[in-house]
């Protein structure tokens, strides 16, 4: 009998504890993303994950979900949507398709430098598109970065538009992304990031275009032998919750979220720097050639994607006000 009530005096105090104002306080976000823990993906996870974990005390702990864990990017996205995952750090590809005002920062040279891409982001056009998300359940947090977007690509080397007639392209699920790349002659075929090796090592398409830092963390270079940097594109990526989520926290909580949030999008960019600045030196000692190209052909065949695009989508307007803030 002393064994029996001893037992019951024990799962009474964990039923009690269980039942305590810190256990119920305690809440776990789950953060996931595509990219691998030594990309700029993971290195913005880290810095939420610390930054919140001691500014809420470790009331709010934060799981990192990398490498596709929870699947895809559009998958992630659509389980924000559904208040089934929490958080997610993702690029732009898949977001037009829920948000149609992200398009704006997909179309090809509208961006001509970093600088450019941040006074962009940072200003209200940035802050207008974060904010309008919260009308797909999706609770923009802050801008991060993916960075200019570069091919890797098997046989002949790609330095003028006509080189990528027919070749087979693995682009974001994204319709202005393909509707460059149909523009630049090429075969695209959209692809969820997490199939992307296994397609390039069995040779079902021919390359793929992404920052170039995403061939060294992805060990890309194992099944690529060539890449051109063509900057074709500027991809930046969003930190965000579940609007539900966010909802659901309290105004301190929401505080500590966003204050994360705006340092891990700093972190972001500075690890897209350090890694980008040292991918090209990384690439050639694993047995890549990295080509240099005129971008200046690859702009004009890309003309009639910012011009009628935009017209379409009622984006002329918001592309000049992007142009002139170069």
């Amino acid at each position: 009998m002393n064994i029996i009530k001893t037992k019951i005096i024990q799962c009474a105090a964990l039923t009690t504890l269980a039942l305590s104002p810190l256990a119920l306080e305690a809440k776990t976000i789950n953060l996931a993303f595509t990219q691998t823990m030594d990309s700029q993906y993971g290195a913005a996870g880290n810095a939420f994950k610390s930054e919140l974990e001691k500014l809420s005390d470790h009331k709010i702990e934060v799981d990192l979900k990398p490498a596709g864990a929870l699947g895809g990017e559009r998958e992630v996205v659509e389980s924000l949507q559904l208040g089934i995952i929490e958080m997610t750090i993702s690029s732009t590809g898949p977001l037009g398709n829920f948000d149609k005002d992200v398009y704006l920062f997909d179309f090809p040279y509208v961006f001509e430098s970093y600088d450019h891409a941040h006074r962009v982001l940072d200003s209200h056009i940035g802050k207008d598109i974060l904010n309008g998300m919260t009308e797909h359940q999706i609770k923009g947090l802050a801008w991060g970065e993916n960075g200019f977007r570069q091919l890797t690509y098997n046989g002949d080397p790609i330095l003028k538009p006509e080189d990528l007639k027919s070749k087979k392209i693995r682009t974001m699920e994204n319709w202005v992304h393909l509707a460059t790349f149909n523009a630049l002659g090429a075969s695209p075929i959209p692809m969820s990031w997490t199939e992307v090796f296994t397609a390039l090592q069995q040779g079902t398409i021919d390359g793929q275009e992404n920052p170039i830092n995403l061939a060294v963390t992805s060990k890309l270079y194992e099944v690529q032998k060539q890449a051109s940097m063509t900057q074709h594109l500027y991809s930046p990526a969003v930190i965000a919750m579940s609007q539900g989520y966010w909802d659901g926290l309290n105004s301190n909580e929401q505080k500590w979220v966003q204050q994360a949030a705006d340092v891990a999008a700093k972190v972001m960019r500075q690890s897209r720097e350090k890694l980008e600045n040292e991918a090209s030196d990384q690439l050639t000692q694993k047995g890549m050639t990295i080509h240099k190209v005129d971008i200046a052909p690859f702009v004009k065949a890309t003309e009639d994607v910012r011009n009628k695009i935009a017209k379409e989508l009622e984006f002329t307007e918001k592309l000049a006000e992007i142009k002139s803030m170069k």
